[in-house]
């Protein structure tokens, strides 16, 4: 009897030390509402090993996540989203706990890669399902992954990252506000066309698309195809937000310095749930200020352009998806698309030429970020016009500040 009630003692108090409390406080410092605005909560502040999270505000539990960014197999941050009203500050209480495993919420964002299956026919059913993919040099990648490349969502807008030397972000428009990729893989088919899902929105060729990062020869873009390897990662897979990961290891980007070694670039693209916009975060192997870069948008056919000449550019307009030609079988498309690089990366904005929106772009140290936006006219919740979308982006543009956050233990 002494013994058993030892035993069960022991196991109490080691259910106890195995928690730590945080006091998480989040300020929204803008006079507008915020919907779902991203919070981090930076683990290593902690000092602890974490294995679970339980985060609650008002003694309602909070959806949330444990990301371990680096491969160390320790999870370095913990993130979740909330609304604010104008200026207001919100209070979360934060359990961390160093056994068990992270807690299960329903999804609102989904990421995959896919490798085609021979075996099967029907275009979105392909189901090798991998999360990182290496090539080595001169091979032909396009074709390796079922969709060209990895693919990711929110419950508003889809994006892939073609793998090879363009790196183009395709866009997948939607109708209805739902997570549709792992259904339609980027093919949508005509059954479910019907039944209200999205479709590939954008045809890409060989322009920016939306915000790719290409270099810069003092005239020109240049694709990233002087690369010792090529690859494309899952980092995160949700349910709060997904992060993909692009690396060109040992590029020769195109630098005026006589003799410049090759740099690695690696890029990370963020989502987070009830989010239409991506972060695009570039991270060199060593500081790139004698580099120049670019990346933009397309000039989609026929449409109208929008800048604050400060970093924010957009567009408005409707073109076909295939080889930018009109077809009998397919319909134009009507998007609206957004840039906002922050103004110490701009060093040139250019004028807008047949293919792109672009800028010039650079940094003095080994990183710089930016983010990309878009809407489908075919929404039901979304914008129907150049005023509606130029409106929606000088809004964005501000939303982008982050929150303040600061963290109590």
């Amino acid at each position: 009897m002494n013994k058993a009630f030892v035993i069960i003692f022991a196991f109490i108090a080691l259910s106890v030390n195995a928690q730590d409390k945080l006091t998480v406080t989040v300020e929204n410092p803008l006079k507008m509402e915020r919907k779902d605005a991203p919070v981090v909560v930076r683990l290593s502040q902690t000092g602890k090993m974490v294995r679970s999270a339980l985060v609650t505000c008002g003694g309602q539990e909070i959806p949330s996540q444990l990301d371990d960014l680096n491969g160390d197999k320790r999870f370095d941050e913990l993130c979740f989203t909330t609304d604010l009203g104008k200026l207001e500050k919100k209070e979360f209480q934060v359990t961390l706990y160093n056994e068990g495993s992270p807690r299960k919420y329903e999804p609102r964002v989904y990421i995959e890669m896919v490798l085609p299956n021979s075996k099967v026919k029907q275009k979105n059913k392909h189901d090798m399902y991998i999360s990182e993919l290496t090539v080595d040099r001169g091979v032909n990648s396009y074709n390796l992954q079922h969709h060209h490349g990895i693919d990711f969502e929110s419950e508003l807008t889809g994006f892939r990252i073609y793998f090879d030397h363009r790196q183009s972000i395709d866009l997948y428009g939607k109708q209805k506000k739902q997570l549709e990729l792992r259904e339609t893989q980027f093919y949508t088919q005509p059954d479910q066309l019907e039944q209200g899902y999205g479709d590939d929105v954008l045809w890409c060729g060989q322009t920016f698309a939306l915000g790719a990062l290409r270099g810069w020869d003092g005239k020109q873009p240049t694709m990233l195809d002087d690369v010792e390897h090529r690859t494309q990662r899952i980092i995160a897979r949700g349910p709060v937000r997904v992060i993909a990961e692009v690396v060109c290891d040992e590029w020769n980007a195109p630098c005026p310095t006589s003799g410049a070694l090759p740099v690695t670039l690696r890029e990370r693209y963020t989502q987070w749930a009830g989010h239409r916009d991506v972060t695009v975060a570039a991270k060199f192997s060593r500081p790139v200020a004698d580099y120049s870069f670019s990346t933009g948008i397309i000039n989609v056919k026929g449409s109208e352009e929008f800048s604050d000449k400060k970093g924010l550019r957009g567009c408005w307009g409707s073109d076909y998806t295939v080889s930018g030609k009109d077809t009998l079988t397919l319909k134009k498309e009507t998007v609206g698309l957004g840039i906002c690089i922050p103004r110490q990366y701009v060093k040139q904005e250019l004028k807008a030429d047949s293919d792109n929106y672009g800028f010039v772009i650079s940094t003095t140290t080994d990183e710089l970020s930016y983010a990309i936006t878009f809407g489908s006219n075919n929404e039901t919740f979304g914008y129907h016009s150049a005023k509606e979308w130029f409106g929606y982006l000088a809004e964005w543009k501000r939303e982008l500040d982050p929150v303040i956050v600061n963290v109590r233990q």
